[in-house]
């Protein structure tokens, strides 16, 4: 048996998807996250084969829960199911130690393949998103990433500086570089550029 973990908000998707994947011989749900710091908690504790999570989820995105998980040495194998079908995000994701990425308009078949899949150490990667994934490099660094994400969200320097626990000083010296770098004229459109590329 493959021992599968579901990380997803939105109830009605972390039930259709634990109902589909109970529905195959080889697989069993041990577990479901509603957010990325209880998927990290649970895998620690359940120790799961394959995880499946969603990118964009409160307190820690899927992303920053594969990046995570390996670096606490935990073995559990990524599988994302996500909306985002933009190269950005791929491209972090492969850089995050993610080894499967589904879109959720995909067949429901293909989910559980993918889980095989990753589970006997191989990719499961839709091909033309993976060709994609490295037509632009991703010109942030992480923690311009998060300031920009949190200025996005309408957050004022000094929150996020409490946030991030960085100084007012350190994290306009961020947003300026991200600005700069998307070559936008102000935080807004350098959240809203980064966005759009699936940097954010």
């Amino acid at each position: 048996m493959i021992r599968v973990l579901i990380a997803e908000d939105q109830s009605m998707v972390l039930g259709a998807l634990a109902a589909l994947l109970e529905l195959e011989a080889d697989l069993e749900v041990v577990g479901r996250a509603r957010d990325g710091r209880e998927a990290l908690d649970m895998a620690g504790k359940l120790r799961p084969d394959v995880i499946v999570t969603d990118i964009e989820m409160p307190r820690m995105t899927g992303l920053e829960l594969a990046a995570a998980l390996r670096e606490q040495g935990n073995p559990a194998r990524v599988v994302i199911v996500t909306t985002f079908g933009r190269s950005g995000y791929l491209r972090r994701a492969l850089e995050s130690g993610v080894t499967g990425y589904l879109l959720k308009d995909a067949p429901s078949e293909r989910l559980a393949e993918a889980i095989r899949r990753v589970h006997a150490g191989l990719r499961a990667i839709d091909p033309e998103l993976a060709a994609a994934a490295w037509d632009e490099p991703d010109p942030l660094t992480d923690r311009e990433r998060q300031v920009l994400r949190l200025a996005g969200e309408g957050l004022s320097t000094a929150r996020i500086g409490t946030e991030l626990h960085l100084s007012e000083g350190t994290v306009r010296n961020y947003l300026s570089e991200a600005i700069s770098k998307l070559g936008a004229e102000n935080r807004v459109e350098a959240a809203r550029i980064a966005r759009q590329k699936g940097w954010l």
